[in-house]
């Protein structure tokens, strides 16, 4: 506890991370005090209690966990963040297809990145219409919700601007938390609303197996929870140690004066990824809800297709889910890992992977190395995703079972630790002990391939 105590006040005492903690703090506070402004002309109480009365399982459920109950509530911040999510994952797929994008993405620069953010924003805007339009079409659906003394037409038209507007404003918030507070705002937008629903679904199960009586049945289930978290976060910060060698080089004049070549290590993350993959397969498997939303009221295959797709516990959602999260992880780690930039460092530091000639050798083998530690963590991940539907067959609360593995769990896991990540780094830069005893904490900030002792 002393040595807890201390970390913190060590904290507290940086006044760059200091403000920094304040200033995430006071606008994550602002994205959650918006979660609670409902649009005009929607009955809250009455959205409310029809999201309770209707499908438990139904993938609206999991929409509200990601929003921290905005969706359910009517807000202006119901769609979240995203929609700023999908419009990053089309624009960084196009990276890979059109070469205009890739100019930008690789050759461009700083100028390049603003001008990819300029159409990532402009997208986000096109997309927020159209989910925000399958939005209202669903309160509009819902008995109760909206006011009918309303004219629809100015129903549509204000809240459009507004839906449009509350997205924008939370993309805008995510951007001041990552420059000026302690980064990645946009990921710790998706954690806080999580976390609003996570100590409300835990008391659920815990009260609802205390009243059946099923003590041994609630302690095995915590046991279990705790030990996939832990194997969470073994894979999130697992590395492949590739030894590296540093050619020896003459120091001096005299005759066998030479310097033996130091030893170091290049580090691939076993999920170089990090929890983009399930980002972006979480936003594709809105679209189904998207489509449902536009096609409601037709039969058929379709429907009873798009049903099962908007259904986070149905066979159909979980396979498709898990082969999307797979893919993705691949796409991701081509994107932000290089061998050939690698390789091309190596050969400039006059450094060598014993046993593997520089040049296209290297890149070769770091590039296959990569493919090959990549598809364990991918096929993990995509099991701790599909998790909660094993866990809601097993009995669990179906609120609690969101977060017993998944998107949320493995979202809460890397953002938790890339939070800890950058505060452990100021207060190593201050000469400070580090948030543990041993080792150093492996954020997204290192993801990929990183170079360093011991790292």
């Amino acid at each position: 506890m002393n040595k807890f105590l201390e970390t913190l006040k060590n904290i507290w005492s940086i006044k760059e991370l200091k403000d920094k903690i304040l200033f995430t703090l006071i606008v994550l506070a602002v994205f959650r005090l918006g979660s609670y402004i409902v649009l005009p002309g929607v009955n809250a109480l009455a959205l409310a209690s029809a999201a309770k009365s209707g499908k438990a399982n139904d993938l609206l459920q999991l929409i509200n966990t990601f929003t921290g109950g905005a969706f359910n509530q009517g807000s202006i911040f119901a769609l979240g963040i995203m929609p700023y999510i999908t419009a990053s994952i089309i624009v960084q797929l196009l990276g890979f297809a059109v070469p205009y994008f890739q100019k930008l993405q690789q050759k461009e620069g700083e100028s390049g990145r603003k001008r990819i953010n300029q159409i990532t924003r402009f997208l986000t805007l096109l997309i927020t219409l159209v989910q925000g339009s399958g939005y209202i079409l669903y309160l509009k659906t819902t008995p109760g919700v909206v006011d009918s003394s309303i004219s629809p037409g100015i129903f549509w038209f204000s809240n459009m601007i507004i839906l449009a507007t509350g997205t924008i404003f939370a993309m805008w918030l995510g951007e001041k938390i990552t420059d000026r507070g302690i980064g990645n705002g946009i990921s710790l937008l998706i954690m806080v609303g999580i976390i609003a629903r996570l100590p409300q679904a835990f008391l659920s199960e815990v009260l609802g197996q205390i009243a059946n009586n099923r003590w041994i049945l609630l302690i095995l289930e915590l046991v279990v929870y705790f030990f996939i978290v832990i194997g969470t976060i073994l894979i999130v910060q697992g590395i492949r140690k590739i030894p590296i060698q540093a050619a020896k080089r003459m120091v001096g004049r005299e005759a066998g004066a030479v310097s033996s070549g130091a030893n170091d290590f290049i580090n691939l993350k076993l999920s170089a990824a990090g929890v983009m993959p399930i980002i972006f397969a979480q936003a594709i498997m809105f679209l189904p809800l998207t489509a449902a939303q536009w096609a409601a009221g037709s039969a058929g295959v379709q429907s009873n297709l798009l049903l099962a797709m908007n259904n986070p516990f149905s066979l159909i959602y979980n396979v498709v889910f898990f082969i999307l999260i797979v893919v993705f992880t691949y796409v991701y780690t081509a994107l932000i890992v290089n061998p050939q930039q690698y390789a091309e460092y190596l050969k400039r530091m006059n450094s060598f992977i014993p046993g593997i000639k520089p040049g296209q050798d290297t890149q070769d083998y770091i590039d296959t190395l990569t493919t090959r530690i990549t598809l364990p963590g991918a096929i993990f991940i995509g099991l701790i995703a599909v998790l909660p539907a094993i866990a809601s067959f097993a009995g669990v609360n179906t609120a609690f079972a969101y977060f017993f593995g998944g998107t949320s769990l493995l979202i809460l896991v890397g953002v938790v630790l890339d939070t800890l990540q950058q505060i452990e780094s100021y207060l190593l830069m201050r000469k400070y002990d580090g948030l543990v005893k041993s080792g150093r904490i492996q954020g997204r900030a290192n993801q990929g391939i990183t170079i360093g002792t011991g790292m």
